[in-house]
């Protein structure tokens, strides 16, 4: 039977980590035979022809196979090993203006057929209660075409034992360095996804993506006290050459307080360092609450991109449609509209694009067929623009869409998901070591924490793994239980300085979450070190009473 279930791994940024698993256990030899092309083309062909004999208008196939390969450990332990395969059929279909959508994991010509017409009996009953029909931008038909993740090293053909000995040397590392526990985990994914429809398109993509996340926990046992300090990698849309580090994978952060990483990651120097600072964040000095000029690395910065600009651009959330999850949006139309809602400082320039090298929402085309692109959403400050899918772009005045549907699975009907969405670098030259000599009260901020946002992605509050005092210039020493709060207008308008794009780095989202039921995506969010002036940072350890 097909399961959708859930992995508990190791804490991560404060806190046991749940990871969707998709499919049927099989062996790790499994996850290399491929399905023929030939043999997607004509299920699609099939499903299409039933829906369009049964009254559809359009129709759209979603053929896929999903395979996962998850790995985690703990100390010197490997905890569990999981190989995981889902392949089916989704079939869309838009009949009498309303959608219809029909799944199946029984792979034959009739079997895909039935779906197509059961798919079109849904979408006549929609029908019924829809007040204004469906209206798709169009598409042109690109024909028979491919498209896949660039790579050097397939991770499917790695063995095993080398990933679970990578995961063990980097727990070794971390636990020789001063860390009482280790939790470090690998998670490797590959999207086999075929997508045809009446547009005439056939477009047959493969998507690999990995992460390899960890958690560095020391104690203190005479108090009970105990500080983590997680991995400072991003999630990537490439092969297992990610571990391939060299030297000019190496970025020094600021101060040179630690090690970055940017296009290949070293997950033991990593380790090996997360060890001894967390042991170090437990005699490190408090901070006294006030307002601080905030430098943020783009290791810490890619999540309140994520929460507070990300999502509130999201056009389903700025209609309404997504309140029952996370929310709806600020950033309402009548902001757009106005043309002079200022969202941020005029060196503010955020763009939404599905091409950068690397990025976790690296495709070729969506899950509706669109091409990837790369568009502002916001230009020197002012909010220009959302994110949307064909059935979308009408409402923003777009004559086509943005290339924003994406669907977890086959066995899920496709909506509109983040793309990547970066901040644009700094013009002018300035590396985040000149951009701290100008700081004369300030915090330099490393790394993902906890954070909350409330349901117009608006208020907020985040905190980080690494916190330095920044005074006249100068890191003078290691801060602990650090958080800042605005809202997202105030934050944004704060923005004084940018690295350039020397520094430009990515972070990203392995597990994003939205809809109901719940999918997950992936998305990535690149930014250089960047300068907040005067922001509310509170204690996080302090009590009330």
């Amino acid at each position: 039977m097909e399961r959708r279930s859930f992995l508990k791994v190791g804490a991560v940024a404060g806190g046991s980590l749940l990871v969707p698993v998709f499919g049927n256990a099989i062996a790790a030899e499994e996850l290399l035979n491929p399905m023929a092309v030939q043999f997607k083309k004509s299920l699609a062909d099939a499903a299409m022809n039933a829906a369009t004999k049964a009254g559809a208008s359009y129709c759209d196939v979603r053929i896929g196979r999903y395979l996962n390969q998850f790995i985690t450990t703990r100390d010197l332990n490997v905890e569990n090993i999981v190989n995981t395969e889902s392949s089916g059929v989704g079939v869309r279909v838009i009949a009498n203006g309303a959608y219809g959508f029909c799944s199946t994991n029984v792979m034959t010509l009739d079997s895909v057929a039935d779906a197509a017409r059961q798919a079109v009996a849904i979408a006549r009953a929609n029908s019924k209660l829809q007040s204004e029909p469906v209206l798709l931008a169009p598409v042109k038909g690109v024909g028979e075409v491919s498209w896949a993740t660039p790579f050097k090293k397939d991770w499917r053909a790695v063995p095993i034992k080398e990933k679970a000995e990578l995961l063990l040397a980097a727990n070794k590392a971390g636990l020789d360095a001063g860390a009482s526990f280790m939790a470090a985990n690998l998670f490797q994914v590959n999207q086999q996804k075929y997508f045809a429809s009446t547009d005439g398109s056939y477009i047959d993509q493969d998507v690999h993506r990995l992460w390899s996340p960890f958690t560095a926990t020391a104690v203190d046992k005479a108090s009970g006290k105990f500080r983590t300090r997680d991995g400072l990698s991003s999630p990537a849309s490439m092969g297992y050459e990610f571990f391939d580090c060299k030297p000019e994978n190496r970025v020094k952060a600021a101060g040179n307080v630690t090690t970055l990483y940017k296009g290949a990651y070293d997950l033991i120097e990593d380790a090996r360092a997360a060890g001894r600072q967390a042991r170090e964040k437990l005699t490190a000095k408090t901070v006294e609450p006030g307002k601080y000029d905030l430098v943020l690395s783009p290791e810490h910065l890619f999540l309140t991109i994520h929460e507070s600009v990300g999502h509130a651009t999201e056009l389903d959330r700025v209609l309404g449609y997504e309140a029952n999850y996370a929310g709806t949006s600020f950033a309402t139309l009548d902001k757009w509209k106005s043309k002079n809602f200022k969202y941020g400082s005029e060196m503010v320039n955020f763009v939404a694009d599905k091409t950068t090298p690397g990025s976790l929402g690296l495709v070729g085309y969506d899950d509706e067929g669109v091409a990837s692109k790369r568009w502002d959403l916001i230009r020197n400050g002012i909010l220009v623009n959302y994110q949307a899918t064909r059935d979308q772009a009408a409402v923003i005045g777009e004559k086509e869409s943005h290339g924003c549907s994406y669907a977890d699975s086959w066995s899920s009907v496709q909506f509109q998901r983040m793309p990547n969405v970066s901040l644009e670098a700094g013009k002018k030259k300035l590396t985040p070591d000149e951009m701290i000599k100008d700081v004369k009260k300030g915090i330099y901020i490393l790394g993902r924490g906890s954070f909350s946002i409330d349901q117009q992605r608006y208020n907020f509050q985040f905190g980080g793994q690494l916190y330095f005092e920044i005074k006249n210039g100068k890191i003078v020493n290691q801060l602990e239980d650090v958080a800042y709060q605005s809202n997202t207008q105030e934050f944004w308008n704060a923005c004084t300085a940018l690295c350039d794009e020397r520094d430009w780095r990515m972070g990203g989202s392995f597990f994003d979450g939205k809809g109901q039921p719940s999918q997950v995506s992936a998305v990535s969010h690149g930014s250089p070190t960047t300068r907040f002036n005067g922001v509310n940072v509170i204690n996080t350890a302090r009590k009330i009473g």
